[in-house]
């Protein structure tokens, strides 16, 4: 694990949308303290439940603009960020990335152009309304201030319950500079 430097002596990590909570229980499992949010109710209510007496495990039903982000050694982003309203976005990341101390990383994934939520046969009222989108350019540019240790662009086609889609992601693993 990256995020091997300690808050204190705590390791400490923010997932981003925690969804369902797989990635909330492998970072406790590892001795981190978790902060998690999720915009959806629902996915709140079952990490609740699921994480009830875990004491190393904070939840909060926010979204990425209201959320209060800890100082981190890990924050988690994955599938997540998309779903940030555009005109948020650079106010999110700056408190994503001031967060960070130095040495922290950040894990996660932004949405390419060509995905199929990218286009305009995507049906935004049915899921979700606004999709945040990135080139390649734009991503590799938020990370001015990072050591970009894996950058992993994902494009391929396939489909779901046979209609065609297009995946087209970009995953990054950053380590914030010591300044």
């Amino acid at each position: 694990m990256y995020a091997s430097n300690l808050i204190g002596n705590v390791k400490v990590a923010v997932d981003c949308g925690c969804g369902a909570g797989s990635d909330i229980a492998y970072l406790s499992e590892n001795g981190f303290r978790v902060h998690a949010f999720d915009i959806n109710e629902e996915s709140v209510r079952l990490c609740s439940e699921r994480f009830s007496k875990v004491k190393n495990v904070f939840l909060s039903h926010e979204s990425f603009s209201s959320f209060e982000y800890p100082k981190s050694t890990l924050i988690v982003a994955d599938a997540s960020l998309f779903f940030c309203p555009p005109e948020e976005f650079y106010g999110v990341w700056r408190s994503i990335s001031e967060s960070l101390n130095p040495e922290g990383v950040f894990c996660g994934s932004f949405l390419g152009q060509n995905d199929t939520m990218a286009g305009p046969n995507y049906d935004r009222k049915a899921f979700w309304e606004h999709v945040l989108v990135f080139t390649e350019a734009a991503v590799r540019a938020l990370f001015s201030e990072f050591e970009i240790l894996k950058f992993v662009e994902h494009n391929v086609s396939g489909e779901i319950q046979g209609i065609p889609q297009q995946w087209h992601i970009y995953s990054v693993v950053a380590k914030k500079y010591n300044k």
